[in-house]
């Protein structure tokens, strides 16, 4: 923490003109992830109206949930409300604070699940926590020992082919593990051979099923969204490059018995 007001950022008259956004998962997708991944979709979720007209002053003081930290909250942009319509707000950004977007970071304890509150009720509340020297652009790699991630997830920081995760992931071996949270089946895979981890998962990525043949089926089924909601992929083991391929084939049939996914309670078949 700086010690730091936000007050002490703003312009003194600001906060009478502006309602705070507080953006927070919708179950279904966290907006840190969308202002990362796609920042015209990242304006949509200011310009979205409800059924009521939560943000009804001339500007719109965004922050975005960031998920990773309890009671953090990331600057996404200052948007004056140019015009309302029945059902959604047509805003622009303010080019002021511009050069805190995605790097401001705010200590604000919110009450409740409040989607919109008073800026000048709360600005007291709100302290700097962090300005961070570059735009976030996702989570740093976490190490390999707590690899456990959605798809959508893995998705977003294999798109963005954020170097520290692809580094770290491009020049390791090891088993892994896929877990299906709509029916609590699992698989056990490995990656091993010339390529590494990232290569493995990148393929799951762009197809939704990597060549597993009962993945394949659900995807052809359902579609790539079935991956997006419901796989979650784990890191078990891991192994420098130079590892026999056969230490890795070996783990993986461990890990297929250990977790018994040749049964009816898991996707492996061989």
């Amino acid at each position: 923490m700086l010690n730091i007001n936000l007050s002490e950022l703003l312009d003194a008259e600001l906060a009478s003109d502006c309602k705070v956004h507080l953006a927070s998962w919708n179950g279904k997708d966290q907006p840190l992830d969308v202002f990362v991944n796609d920042k015209a979709r990242w304006k949509g979720w200011n310009e979205y109206k409800g059924k009521r007209d939560d943000f009804n002053r001339k500007y719109i003081f965004s922050l975005i949930q960031f998920y990773p930290e309890k009671d953090r909250w990331l600057f996404g942009g200052l948007f004056e409300v140019i015009k309302r319509y029945s059902d959604r707000y047509e805003v622009e950004l303010d080019e002021r604070y511009k050069q805190y977007i995605g790097r401001l970071k705010i200590h604000y304890s919110r009450s409740g699940r409040a989607k919109s509150v008073l800026l000048e009720n709360q600005l007291h509340r709100m302290d700097v926590a962090e300005i961070l020297p570059q735009i976030y652009t996702g989570e740093l790699f976490p190490g390999y020992e707590n690899l456990n991630l959605s798809f959508k997830k893995l998705e977003l920081i294999m798109r963005n082919q954020k170097k520290d995760w692809k580094s770290a992931l491009s020049h390791i071996k090891g088993v892994y593990l896929i877990s299906d949270l709509k029916n609590g089946r699992k698989y056990v895979g490995a990656a091993y051979g010339i390529t590494g981890v990232w290569s493995r998962w990148f393929s799951y990525i762009k197809t939704g099923h990597g060549s597993n043949d009962d993945f394949g089926k659900i995807i052809k089924q359902f579609g790539l969204d079935y991956a997006r909601e419901n796989f979650e992929f784990t890191l078990l083991e891991y192994r420098p490059m130079r590892t026999d391929d056969q230490v890795i084939i070996d783990r993986e049939i461990f890990w297929k018995r250990a977790l018994i996914t040749r049964t009816e309670f898991g996707y492996n078949n061989n």
